[in-house]
């Protein structure tokens, strides 16, 4: 039988062993599935591998990752704070808090929503100031300056002194940057003349021949719509991110209902990635359409 001091002691090493089980580093191996299930969309499943208490900075990040596309900006938000917390000079761990900050200011009340969006800017400022060359944080950056009013910190100026710093590092990226830029001042004849430099200097760059084809759609011009649309079809015919986009101009058009309800479920049935648009945007529009 073991004395008093003998059970105090073993009592404490048992303390001591849980909490080595509640927290610490991820196993590489789990980790590298965790982040395949995430860039495949599957965010509960990515979870599920992660434990939630972990504290190296790669997991915080994963987890804030995967809150953040299930919908919880909050939970997301407390990993992503963790996570820059334990990597403070990491650039992208701060410009997805900036994102997570941008998103519960959309959704909060009007009391909060300011104070959000103020955190939201300061993050991705602070992103930049890590890593110049952070193309998702000039990115959000821009954004947030021409969306956000100036008593948030927004402003066209400001917008535009980003762009010039992403045409340094894209010049796809900064004439698309551009166009953004004369669509909010209404110079279409500029924008057009934009989306389509951003075209020639990268080709082969999905999202510009997307957001070409949808401001022709936009312009009444379907025939050249349609035009680039075929052109995306050329550089990659299995895009699924290209199916959604022109089965959603077609829906807003209200033609070629059939041939979008094929593109839609085709998308559907899909392997999308974290780049497509959600799985439960398809399934909308196919509601929408009558073909759920």
């Amino acid at each position: 039988m073991p004395n008093q001091k003998e059970c105090f002691l073993l009592r404490v090493l048992a303390v001591i062993l849980a909490l080595s089980c509640l927290a610490g580093p991820v196993s590489a191996q789990d980790l590298g599935k965790a982040e395949e299930l995430y860039k495949r969309t599957n965010f509960e499943g990515s979870l599920v591998l992660v434990d939630k208490r972990a504290t190296d900075g790669p997991s915080l990040f994963l987890l804030g990752r995967d809150y953040y596309m299930l919908g919880d900006f909050k939970k997301a938000a407390e990993f992503l704070e963790k996570a820059a917390a334990m990597e403070p000079r990491n650039s992208e761990y701060m410009d997805w808090l900036g994102r997570a900050y941008g998103k519960r200011a959309e959704l909060a009340n009007p009391l909060m929503a300011p104070g959000l969006a103020s955190k939201a800017r300061q993050a991705f400022e602070r992103a930049i100031e890590l890593n110049g060359a952070n193309r998702d944080a000039l990115s959000d950056l821009f954004d947030y300056y021409l969306g956000a009013p100036s008593f948030l910190g927004g402003g066209y100026e400001k917008a535009s002194a980003i762009a010039e710093k992403m045409s340094a590092v894209d010049p796809s990226e900064g004439y698309f940057a551009q166009a953004k830029l004369a669509q909010k001042h209404r110079e279409y004849r500029s924008a057009e003349q934009h989306l389509r430099e951003a075209v020639a200097v990268g080709p082969r760059e999905m999202g510009h021949l997307i957001a070409l084809a949808r401001f022709l759609a936009n312009q009444g011009r379907m025939g050249e719509s349609d035009a680039v649309f075929q052109e995306a079809a050329k550089v990659n015919p299995d895009s699924p991110r290209l199916w959604y986009a022109r089965a959603d101009v077609f829906i807003q058009q209200k033609r070629n209902i059939d041939e979008a309800k094929a593109l839609l479920r085709k998308y559907v049935n899909a392997q999308i990635t974290v780049d497509d648009p959600p799985r439960d945007s398809a399934l909308r529009l196919l509601k929408e359409t009558g073909g759920a």
